[in-house]
């Protein structure tokens, strides 16, 4: 009862937080703020993306079963804010010039085909669901382990989702912000408590490790579990892309809304340091290991071990923690999929219309999640199968952010069609593709139809000069997409 009432205390209080940061009315407020957040805010917000329930219950659970495996989360955390280091600072130097609020905006502007920008949203709304109900499916497992209540897990959920689309539709990045820094500062109290459980508990991390040694070797080999190493390099290089070249559409608000490059750079050099926490829930996973029975379902390892470790009153606090993971990052991505509905797939829709379907659409989404939520899903597979389909994003990102744009708007759409089918048929279909990540997969007709189709283009551009040369036309008068000069 005692943690019941503590997570639902927590989630009010997170819901109430994000509520307080004021109403913003207009749009582009609410959608990017002023475009003036310090490094100290930026930091704060893309941290969300780092530590969320793919930290509290996936990645746990990977190193339950995948033994060491389970570093390629750090891997790929590291090596993205890397080149995001090079990457932000030059898509929120765009995206300012041409007063972009969205990813669709974006390719819109670059690519000079407004239908690019409606079919980068439809992919980006859709491809985000599947993340949303991540969020959703985790924060009530945590809350049912927590508090052995399938009642109070469909009520946190229920209470969560709404709260989240309250402060989402009234307040903007601004109320994502403040809740966000609550939100990792509960983080770093809840792994500080885990940490602290499993030192004393096993007098020590090093005897974790030692114990693990003795009684599972198998686990500190790459091939020991049930992450091997195809899919160990194969998942850090996709998810490295997609993170490293903001492949995912709810990171384009908190990008632009940054106040310059530099505080995106700073950013990018500090969020690494937060990133040690992810060692906090892969030594549970290690330590669920020698606790629980081999066949506990992996989403709910890290939960499992802290119980057996802590009294109820500091599990609750791990289980707030574990909301806030939930919360802050279902709010970004449901402003992400809001902004991409409202402003390129409605495009048409006048503007004091605008933040009428924006409050809709999350309404809906957060229902859809909810419902979908029901639906006990595989943490790590709704995750990888997002960013599977985002990534395919990352060549057309790449071409647009440098100073002239040198491929055509259809042979960019091609290819991002045929990687995102590609990755869809794959999860979908059951086509078996081994240890292979299915987004790498997808890159690879990704990169061939774009290419394939870019030379088509070339050579039809260069018929149809060679054309209006010999009519004694002006370059000018041949039609067609003409790729961004924009510097």
């Amino acid at each position: 009862m005692t943690v019941s009432v503590m997570v639902i205390a927590g989630i009010i209080a997170l819901g109430l937080i994000g509520v307080a940061s004021g109403r913003q009315r207009n749009f582009a407020r609410w959608a990017v703020g002023e475009r003036r957040n310090s490094a100290w805010v930026s930091w704060f917000l893309l941290a969300g993306e780092g530590l969320t329930t793919f930290t509290f219950l996936g990645l746990a659970g990977l190193a339950f079963g995948g033994g060491v495996g389970a570093m390629f989360a750090v891997a790929y955390l590291t090596i993205s804010y890397l080149v995001f280091y090079f990457t932000a600072p030059r898509i929120r130097e765009l995206g300012a010039r041409i007063g972009a609020l969205t990813i669709a905006d974006f390719f819109a502007a670059r690519y000079r085909a407004p239908w690019l920008g409606r079919l980068v949203a439809i992919l980006g709304a859709l491809a985000l669901i599947p993340y949303l109900q991540l969020q959703v499916t985790g924060l009530g497992t945590i809350v049912e382990l927590a508090t052995g209540s399938e009642r109070a897990r469909g009520l946190s959920m229920v209470v969560a989702s709404l709260l989240v689309a309250l402060f989402v539709i009234w307040s903007g990045l601004r109320g994502i912000a403040r809740v966000a820094v609550v939100k990792d500062l509960l983080m770093v109290v809840a792994m500080i408590v885990i940490a602290a459980g499993l030192a004393i508990g096993f007098a020590g991390i090093p005897a974790i490790f030692a114990r693990v040694a003795r009684e599972a070797p198998a686990l500190l080999t790459m091939r020991g579990g049930d992450i091997d190493p195809v899919f160990f390099l194969s998942a850090t290089v996709v998810t490295s892309i997609g993170s490293g070249f903001c492949t995912l559409p709810h990171f384009w608000p908190m990008v632009f809304g940054a106040r310059n490059g530099a505080a995106l750079r700073r950013t990018a050099i500090w969020q690494p340091v937060y990133l040690l926490l992810l060692f906090v829930p892969i030594t549970a996973g290690f330590a669920g290991a020698l606790l629980l029975d081999p066949g506990t379902p992996d989403n709910t390892v890290l939960l499992r071990t802290s119980a057996a470790l802590l009294p109820d009153w500091l599990l609750g606090v791990v289980a707030v923690g574990g909301a806030a993971a939930a919360m802050v990052p279902a709010a970004g991505i449901l402003m992400g999929i809001s902004t991409l509905v409202s402003r390129n797939v409605l495009r048409e829709v006048p503007d004091a219309r605008r933040p009428a379907i924006n409050a809709v659409t999350i309404l809906a989404v957060v229902l859809l999640a909810l419902l979908l939520g029901l639906v006990r899903s595989d943490i790590g597979a709704l995750l990888l199968l997002t960013f599977g389909c985002t990534t395919q994003f990352a060549p057309a990102i790449a071409i647009a952010l440098a100073s002239r744009v040198r491929a055509g708007a259809w042979p960019v759409g091609l290819g991002i069609a045929a990687g995102a089918l590609t990755v869809i048929a794959i999860t979908f279909g059951g086509i078996p593709i081994g240890s292979l990540d299915a987004g790498l997969i997808g890159l690879v007709p990704n990169l061939l139809v774009l290419l394939g189709a870019e030379a088509v283009r070339r050579a039809r551009a260069v018929g149809s000069a060679a054309a209006a040369d010999g009519a004694g036309l002006d370059a000018s008068d041949v039609g067609g997409t003409r790729p961004s000069g924009l510097r």
